[in-house]
Parts: C-alpha cells; sequence; structure tokens
C-alpha cells in the first residue's frame, strides 16, 4: 500500500508530472530540469526526492553533476504501468508539448553554463 500512496503522491503535483514527461526523452541533469522548471534550485531538488522516493525516476552521479532518467527495466510492475499510463495521458497537452520545445532549446547550451547561470540567479 505504501508503494501506491508514494506514487499516487508523486503524480499529483503538476510540476513532477511535466519532470516526469520531460524525462520521456532521456537522461537530464539537474540544471536543465531547473531551467525548465523555472523554479528555484531547491525546489526542484524537492520534487526529485519525491519522484525518486516513488521510484519513478533514477540518478547517477558523474563528476559534479547529477543526472536523472525515467526507471528502468527493474522498477516494480506498479512504476512501470504507471510511467506508461502517464506518458500517454499527457502526450497530447499543450503544456507538455510546450515544455518538449523549449527542452529542445535549453539542450542546446551546455550544462556548465546553465549551473554558472542559475546560480548567479539565485544569490
Amino acid at each position: 500500500m505504501l508503494e501506491i500512496m508514494n506514487v499516487t503522491k508523486a503524480l499529483a503535483d503538476e510540476s513532477r508530472v511535466r519532470m516526469l514527461a520531460a524525462l520521456e526523452g532521456g537522461e537530464l541533469c539537474v540544471c536543465q530540469l531547473t531551467e525548465l522548471m523555472e523554479l528555484a534550485p531547491s525546489t526542484v531538488s524537492k520534487h526529485l526526492s519525491v519522484l525518486r522516493g516513488a521510484r519513478l525516476i533514477e540518478s547517477r552521479k558523474e563528476g559534479r553533476w547529477i543526472y536523472y532518467r525515467l526507471s528502468q527495466k527493474d522498477a516494480p510492475e506498479l512504476v512501470t504501468q504507471a510511467l506508461s499510463w502517464l506518458t500517454e495521458a499527457v502526450r497530447s497537452q499543450q503544456r507538455i508539448e510546450d515544455d518538449r520545445q523549449r527542452l529542445e532549446e535549453i539542450l542546446k547550451t551546455d550544462p556548465e553554463q546553465l549551473c554558472r547561470k542559475q546560480a548567479q540567479g539565485f544569490k
């Protein structure tokens, strides 16, 4: 029952749903997600923590960067089903399409530049 509650809690927030939809396209670093969401890094980190707690996403660290992706094949069946449902449910949402287009532009920028820009903006 706890697993169900964690997944439903994670999916009950628009920002987290948008992050999951963005990760459908592949792995992203925290700076890229922060830029897309236009939220404070601490807020993005909190959302990522909820998603990780629900096992909807996985992370890996490479140097000073942390990259996130949707949970892979070792994810519980509930997580796999929830991600499949979500992907289909949001596919035609205008906000998700707008995010995809914006993410294309964000991905053209070096993540290190994004981090510097964000650090300057939140001082």
